[in-house]
């Protein structure tokens, strides 16, 4: 008895010694020396990184002359480096790390140990989230984006014009501007978009889409942003990391967002990466681009066949399929393969660096069907688990309901695929509303195109959270579409802003700008805002210059913008609509007290419509206001519409 309880003893101090060890262990770790910050590596993406996502994986591309066989080491208590990956190119490496609860921001080293015993250090930071991730709060259907070219909008800053011209800056491939061609760079930047934050909020609108604003450093016609050739860079012509991070802020106090355009499925022709892909299924069609490099583009391409519908199509042949997902969008833009896995989370950690960076309200995704679907689910999935509130909107161009539908989460697809998307664009909306304001009116022609079309939002798991727009960067302004008449371009307007929507406009819509000269014409549609640069005879923002139908055209929008800015029952509202007749259309929108009446009408002459079929909508003897005239009227049973137009009303008086 006396030697077990001895071995008992003698166990007990064993173990309490062994806690103690643990312990004191535990706590040096968590103790990292100071660190001398060392920068030998060419490149390291992301370049920074933070604690406290859930996922707590992070992959990191090194880039630097004969890395590969390095031997790599970290210097960090809650950093695990869990495997190191060789590329086919023998200057690059992908280090697997793990993120652990217990990490704490700071700055640390990695090193790197070449076969001939030089030793290279990069030092990497963890920062500290600056808000938690629920508070990442995306669009939605209250929110009205006003989508701006930046090389059009303003020129804030003519130092960045040229980049040489910037202390320190690089030398480009387009180093001038020129504003006389439609299609080269005319100076709009960051800074001019931040200091007419105020004119775009007193129109109404509560976010900000600018398209891309990362480097596109091509020989011609990149002002557009969307061949980028460095996913971590502001070009420099735009600005810098901080006027970014600053127009977001800006944002922000006027409880705005901020929606970053992305492209995840091509880059431009001369991104950093194509004089060296790390391996040889990096982009598509990579072996055709290899044994053409010199003359791509010229005498040598393989475009995809941009059939979009092979992603649902249950009859598409292989060929096609490969063809739409795999072919390069343009001669000039890479078509990046998704399949690759270090791809695949090069480009979702791109993002969600994006999201954090600069606390963005929002992703618009370019060329949604174009990848592959099934990273573009785990793509959109990756960010919705780390940010639940967040909103992203996929560009489908389509005017098929179907196909739409079929990218948004919770759609019913018969193959189930599930998308993770929250939103994706209507240009079937956009389309009908148009075409049934401008055609005569028949029994399958007119308003009946814009009764039908809502009514196909049954197919919608989320018909609300479907972005409509009346016009974009890649299609005729709507007052062209229209014709050059204003009462139907006005009509158009309200119609979009009143649908159970979230609401899309393009700048320059509210001063009637238009592409009559050259319609459809890329460089002409994205034409300078007036008053943008220092000169110019006519100025949108003072109002100096304009047309009295362009005065009038801003105040409208002004004022339907900024009633639907605080509109529930067009937020969230119920939506009741009643078949056309006699040329006019009546469409409700209802939440509690409010309701809300949008009346087109297609005569010219005074008409009288007999409002005791509509009584189902409880309005009778209530006193309503004109939206944009400020006037009332009592609702009786009938109402007289004095000539073509459209009427907005509302109970809120």
């Amino acid at each position: 008895m006396k030697k077990l309880s001895l071995v008992i003893t003698l166990f007990s101090i064993v173990l309490m010694w062994s806690c103690k060890e643990e312990a004191e262990s535990t706590t040096t770790e968590t103790e990292d020396k100071p660190v001398v910050e060392v920068n030998d590596i060419d490149r390291v993406e992301p370049p920074f990184w933070w604690t406290g996502f859930q996922n707590k994986a992070l992959q990191l591309l090194v880039k630097h002359p004969n890395i590969g066989n390095a031997k790599v080491e970290i210097s960090k208590s809650g950093i695990t480096l869990k495997e190191v990956h060789k590329a086919d190119s023998p200057n690059y490496l992908f280090l697997d790390l793990e993120i652990a609860e217990s990490a704490k921001p700071g700055k640390f080293n990695i090193f790197f140990k070449q076969k001939d015993g030089t030793e290279l250090t990069q030092t990497y930071e963890l920062k500290a989230r600056e808000k938690s991730a629920e508070d990442y709060v995306g669009f939605n259907s209250s929110d009205a984006i006003y989508l701006i070219t930046p090389d059009r909008f303003v020129n804030g800053n003519t130092l960045n014009d040229t980049p040489l011209g910037i202390e320190g800056g690089p030398k480009m491939k387009e180093q001038t501007i020129n504003r006389n061609d439609d299609y080269a760079r005319h100076g709009g930047d960051i800074e001019g978009v931040i200091k007419h934050i105020d004119y775009i909020h007193d129109l109404g609108f509560t976010a900000v889409w600018p398209q891309p604003l990362l480097t596109n450093d091509m020989k011609r016609g990149s002002y557009h942003g969307y061949a980028v050739t460095d996913l971590y860079q502001i070009d420099p012509r735009f600005g810098t990391l901080e006027d970014y991070k600053e127009l977001s802020a800006k944002l922000r106090e006027k409880g705005m967002k901020l929606v970053m355009d992305q492209v995840a499925n091509h880059c431009g022709l001369y991104h950093w990466w194509m004089k060296d892909l790390p391996f040889k299924d990096w982009v598509n069609l990579q072996e055709n681009y290899e044994e053409n490099i010199e003359n791509w583009g010229n005498d040598f391409t393989i475009n995809s066949n941009h059939r979009r519908t092979t992603n649902q199509d249950i009859y598409a042949s292989k060929a096609d399929h490969d063809g739409m997902s795999q072919g390069w969008f343009v001669a000039t833009m890479p078509d990046l393969n998704q399949k690759n896995p270090f791809m695949a989370k090069y480009i979702i950690q791109n993002s969600i660096w994006w999201i954090e960076t600069a606390q963005l309200g929002g992703i618009r995704q370019d060329t949604y069907p174009y990848p592959d679907k099934d990273f573009m689910s785990d793509w959109a999935g990756a960010i919705m688990t780390e940010y639940p509130n967040f909103s992203i909107v996929g560009e489908e161009w389509s005017y098929n309901p179907l196909l739409i539908g079929y990218w948004q989460e919770g759609a019913n697809n018969r193959d189930g695929y599930d998308s993770n998307l929250r939103s994706t664009m209507d240009f079937a909306m956009q389309k009908l509303v148009v075409d049934g304001i401008k055609e005569d009116e028949a029994w399958d022609k007119g308003l009946v195109k814009i009764y039908e079309g809502l009514a196909n939002d049954f197919h919608y798991a989320s018909p609300k959270d479907i972005m409509v727009f009346e016009g974009n960067h890649d299609k005729s302004r709507i007052f062209t579409e229209m014709e050059g008449d204003i009462t139907n371009t006005k009509m158009a307007m309200a119609t979009y802003a009143v649908l159970p929507r979230i609401m899309q406009m393009y700048y320059g819509t509210e001063i009637l700008m238009d592409d009559f000269e050259k319609p459809g014409d890329h460089g002409l549609i994205r034409t300078d805002f007036p008053g943008g640069w220092e000169g110019d005879a006519v100025n949108a923002f003072t109002g100096k210059g304009l047309t009295d139908e362009q005065k009038d055209m801003q105040m409208f929008i002004k004022k339907l913008f900024n009633y639907r800015k605080h509109s529930k029952a067009i937020h969230d509202g119920k939506t009741v609509h009643f078949a056309p007749f006699v040329g006019t259309y009546f469409l409700y929108r209802t939440l509690g007290d409010e309701t809300v009446v949008l009346i087109l009408n297609k005569n010219e002459e005074l008409i009288t419509i007999d409002l005791n079929y509509q009584e189902e909508m409880g309005l009778k003897g209530k006193t309503l206001k004109n939206i944009i005239t400020g006037e009332t009227e009592k609702w009786g049973e009938v109402i007289e519409l004095k000539s073509k137009g459209v009427t907005i009303l509302t109970t809120k008086l």
